[in-house]
């Protein structure tokens, strides 16, 4: 089967491209929670915040996408499980389940299952709806993650806005954007070679 072929299928999502085997499943569901996981290394303190700017946000809302939700979930279970184990590839190089950010990373395996099931509906093929899908994952990722926030860390609600939400949401447009460019244009490279 051409890719052209396999690129105009519905419900296909970049990972179905490659050919399918269960050992391309391991390979990228493994790969999804390394990616992750060392995105997740690209931490920036916030002043004020026990949570801090990093590149995982990024990582598992672009795995979901280009894996679909099954594939996404699992990538994103196995980077919760093995950092729960012990190994430090949360944020900053933390593991465990009891520190402040925790509730992200649960948000992040919710959100790269929603931009999954959205991917396999054509939803990172336009920018416009690959804007739609990450604003969508973000939102996701905040549901869990601020309620979380307060749980641990005994903060008001508006506190944990303040402190859990708000000074993300620039660097979330801008890794929105580079989602908005990468997506899209990768279809249309597949398109094109197919």
């Amino acid at each position: 089967m051409s890719t052209a072929s396999v690129s105009l299928r519905p419900g296909t999502v970049l990972a179905d491209l490659l050919p399918a085997s269960r050992v391309r499943d391991i390979a990228l569901v493994v790969g999804g929670a390394a990616l992750t996981g060392i995105a997740a290394q690209i931490a920036v303190p916030v002043p004020g915040s026990p949570v801090p700017v990093t590149g995982q946000t990024f990582a598992a809302l672009l795995v979901g996408t280009a894996f679909g939700a099954r594939r996404g979930f699992l990538a994103l279970a196995l980077y919760a499980l093995v950092g729960m184990a012990g190994v430090p590839w949360f944020a900053g190089g933390t593991s465990g389940a009891g520190g402040a950010s925790f509730g992200y990373v649960l948000g992040m395996l919710l959100a790269a299952t929603v931009v999954g099931a959205l991917a396999r509906r054509g939803a990172d093929r336009s920018v416009l709806r690959t804007a739609g899908t990450m604003v969508l994952g973000s939102a996701v990722i905040y549901a869990v993650g601020v309620p979380y926030l307060m749980a641990v860390t005994g903060m008001s609600l508006s506190a944990a806005v303040a402190a859990g939400l708000t000074p993300f949401l620039i660097g979330d447009a801008l890794k929105a954007a580079l989602a908005m460019g990468a997506l899209p244009a990768a279809w249309k490279l597949v398109g094109r070679r197919g």
